[in-house]
C-alpha cells in the first residue's frame, strides 16, 4: 500500500499550485463557491463564521493541515465559513475537480483524504461536546495542553472566540492560572 500511496501523492503534487499569502488574507469567502483545497506548508489560518455581525472562530489550521470550505468540498455549494491567514502562509492549492479525479484513479489517495477528514470530524465533535459540558477554565486548559503554540501565534481574541468565551473572560482565566502553577 505504501508504494501505491507514494504514487498517488506524486500524482497529487503534480497538480499543486504554490501560493504565498500575506497575513490577514481571506482565502475562502462565505457565500462564494471556492473549488480549491489548500494544503498548508507554513503558516496558520483560522476558519470563522459571521453570527449577528460578530466573527466566531471555528477552527485553526497550521502546518500539515488542509483548509477548505466544507460545503465547497462535499456539496459543490458555496459555504458559510471564511478562512483567513493569520501569518504569512505558504500553501499548495489543488482544485476540487482535480482532487475528485485523482480519488477515482487512486483509491489510496481517497482513503488518505477520508482519514484526514474523519479525524477533523472527530476533532470538531470533541470541541462541540467540550463546549456543552466543560467549563471555560477546562476548555482553556485543554487547549493549552493540546495546542500550546496557538498562544504564541494567534490573537487572544480569536482564541477566546474559539473557546466560546469573551476576551475578558480569557484574560481572567489566564491571570488566575498563573497562581495555580
Amino acid at each position: 500500500m505504501a508504494i501505491a500511496l507514494d504514487e498517488a501523492l506524486k500524482a497529487l503534487v503534480c497538480f499543486f499550485e504554490r501560493l504565498i499569502f500575506p497575513p490577514k488574507t481571506i482565502i475562502i469567502h462565505a457565500g462564494k463557491l471556492d473549488r480549491k483545497v489548500y494544503f498548508i506548508e507554513k503558516g496558520i489560518t483560522r476558519s470563522y463564521v459571521l453570527h449577528s455581525g460578530k466573527q466566531i472562530t471555528a477552527w485553526f489550521s497550521k502546518e500539515g493541515d488542509a483548509a477548505c470550505g466544507s460545503w465547497d468540498l462535499y456539496r459543490n455549494k458555496a459555504g458559510f465559513e471564511y478562512v483567513e491567514t493569520l501569518e504569512e502562509t505558504t500553501a499548495y492549492s489543488v482544485s476540487i475537480r482535480k482532487l475528485n479525479e485523482l480519488y477515482r484513479s487512486y483509491i489510496d489517495l481517497a482513503n488518505w483524504m477520508r482519514v484526514l477528514q474523519q479525524e477533523n470530524f472527530f476533532r470538531l465533535q470533541d470541541i462541540h461536546i467540550r463546549r456543552l459540558n466543560w467549563s471555560a477554565q477546562e476548555r482553556y486548559e485543554h487547549l493549552t495542553k493540546e495546542c500550546p503554540e496557538l498562544f504564541q501565534r494567534v490573537n487572544l481574541g480569536y482564541i477566546a472566540s474559539f473557546l466560546g468565551i469573551t476576551q475578558q473572560s480569557l484574560s481572567r482565566i489566564r491571570a488566575n492560572g498563573r497562581f495555580l502553577t
